[in-house]
């Protein structure tokens, strides 16, 4: 039963007024709720709860303004408009979308299409007309919004004049608008390399903290009053909600700085004193390098050419959260990334893009996981995969399957040696027989700060460091020694350096930050002794006979060489 039919039914209009109305509605080509609400014959919500009613849909009240452009976009604003369909939130990794007409079946397909598209589950509402052409607005005006915010912010950022120093940021508050303070922040973290921004509530100020060559500083202080016009302003441009505080919430931005695209990463986290927000500072040309600027050296950077040369196999880096594991395989994939491969990747989040290789950015909240991913990556006639992060036996399963079938794999695990990969793999329900086929070779690392070349200069260890470097240099393999030539025959022919500081490295004696590796290759020998043992002492007997140094002798090989410090091998490495 239509709704002029019900609305004869209800007694609100005769035979008449229906046949008049039925005329319209079929000489004009509009809807039946159109022509209603134009000839005003009832009110909107009544002829939507009448429809409600007659369709057993829920009808929904919608607080437009509080609905997010993130949540928004699920539903691209063409298909909105055209099928009158529009999300409205997502609770437990289900979407609610609401529809004006959600009897019409080509409307219906375009929703299922889309959610097969993009992966999600949803539950559908009734909306008035009136509401959905608000959120219409909504669509342009949170993105006319963001897209003003971001030109600002890049204006700024060419028009002012160096770096600031925390002096003078905090003198600009006073007068400035939170704008210019937000990018004179972001400005001061990309001209000093910073990886990360760190903006944190105390009691009394609002401190602004970067991380410099994998250190935090406190950098900036400011007044705690304008805390919450910060926080606003980043979540403007990075597409959050800027009403809610309550939970943590994650997104990114993009801003021109120059002739060059830098992407800026960014999580909000509740605390008692108000949020806090980390900022990563994702800069292309401080995070994509080639292997030797990487810090891989003589026999590690062999295997891993030799490696990746390889149609198939994976390739695993591994090590703690800020490791540099991320950077490796990019590094790799640069490499790999030509015109006759197909490289695809899942990720959470992309940090680097890439032209050339399709990047997939996960959504747990949605039900698309690395697993879920995967499965469907296969399909897309890879030959080169990268996932993310192997997270759990479903996971480490179908990346082991991918190897298997013809594709080079790369991933990341969490162990603390490259030793420890494969006991881990086992744990992870990855059967014995399937290792030594697909994993090629893992490499463990650690990042350390690297002396600054203009300022460092060669000096003689104390006994205790001269005596602590030859220990590792003693434990070296046989291989590795026949190696490295240079070596020295005693802890008193030891010869380390140091940098007191100079222009150059603004007299930090620091500038930026290398590797330390382990790189485990699979041979025969690997091979038949993860078949019978997986201890680790007997996986690193064999990674000798192969010449593997450990990161903490890679890292003592990088001092003597002058490229870091004993003391930043003692704390990364110990």
């Amino acid at each position: 039963m239509n709704l002029i039919q019900q609305l004869i039914k209800k007694k609100i209009i005769d035979n008449k007024q229906a046949v008049s109305l039925e005329t319209e509605v079929k000489s004009s080509g509009k809807t039946e709720e159109q022509v209603i609400l134009e000839r005003k014959v009832v009110s909107e919500n009544f002829l939507f709860r009448l429809k409600s009613e007659s369709l057993k849909i829920p009808l929904k009240e919608v607080a437009y303004k509080e609905i997010p452009l993130k949540i928004l976009e699920f539903i691209p604003e063409e298909s909105a408009k055209y099928y009158k369909i529009v999300s409205l939130a997502m609770e437990n990794k289900i979407l609610e979308v609401g529809m004006v007409y959600p009897e019409n079946i080509k409307a219906k397909e375009a929703l299922k299409f889309l959610a097969r598209q993009n992966k999600f589950s949803y539950k559908t509402s009734l909306i008035t007309l009136s509401d959905f052409n608000k959120l219409l607005k909504q669509y342009r005006s949170l993105k006319g919004e963001v897209k003003r915010a971001l030109v600002e912010l890049e204006d700024e950022l060419k028009v002012e004049p160096g770096p600031a120093k925390a002096v003078e940021l905090e003198r600009l508050v006073e007068d400035a608008p939170i704008i210019k303070v937000v990018a004179v922040i972001l400005k001061h973290a990309v001209e000093g390399k910073a990886s990360d921004i760190h903006i944190e509530p105390t009691r009394d100020k609002l401190r602004v903290r970067f991380r410099l060559d994998g250190i935090l500083h406190s950098s900036i202080l400011l007044p705690l009053r304008i805390h919450p016009a910060v926080i606003a302003r980043l979540k403007i441009i990075s597409n959050l909600r800027i009403d809610e505080t309550r939970v943590p919430q994650d997104g990114r931005f993009s801003i021109r700085a120059g002739d060059k695209t830098i992407d800026f990463r960014i999580s909000t986290f509740p605390t008692t004193l108000g949020e806090k927000v980390a900022i990563r500072v994702l800069n292309p040309e401080e995070g994509l390098k080639d292997f030797a600027s990487l810090g891989l050296t003589g026999r590690d950077l062999r295997v891993l050419e030799k490696v990746v040369k390889k149609p198939c196999g994976m390739i695993l880096a591994t090590g703690p959260t800020g490791c540099g594991k991320s950077t490796t395989l990019y590094t790799i994939l640069r490499k790999l990334n030509k015109e006759g491969v197909n490289i695809a990747t899942l990720e959470d989040p992309v940090e680097y893009y890439i032209n050339g290789v399709n990047q997939s950015q996960i959504k747990p909240e949605i039900g698309y996981t690395f697993s879920q991913g995967l499965r469907s990556l296969v399909r897309q006639d890879p030959d080169i995969i990268m996932v993310g992060e192997i997270r759990d036996e479903e996971s480490a399963a179908l990346a082991i399957h991918a190897a298997l079938t013809g594709h080079l794999v790369l991933s990341t695990l969490h162990t603390t040696s490259a030793i420890g990969v494969i006991p881990r793999l086992v744990d992870m329900e990855v059967k014995k027989f399937l290792i030594a086929p697909t994993l090629s070779v893992v490499i463990a690392q650690r990042l350390v700060r690297s002396l600054c070349p203009n300022c460092k200069k060669k000096i003689k260890p104390g006994k205790e460091v001269a005596d602590l470097i030859w220990k590792e240099i003693k434990s070296l393999s046989h291989v590795a020694k026949k190696e490295l030539s240079d070596l020295p025959v005693g802890p008193d022919s030891i010869h380390v350096y140091e940098a007191k500081g100079c222009k150059k490295c603004n007299f930090k004696g620091i500038v930026g930050r290398l590797g330390i590796y382990e790189v485990l290759e699979m041979t025969d020998s690997l091979e038949a002794l993860i078949s019978q043992d997986l201890s680790e002492a007997k996986i690193l007997a064999e990674a000798k006979n192969q010449g593997m140094t450990t990161m903490r002798q890679d890292g003592m090989l990088k001092v003597l060489a002058g490229l870091t410090s004993i003391e930043e091998i003692l704390r990364v490495a110990e």
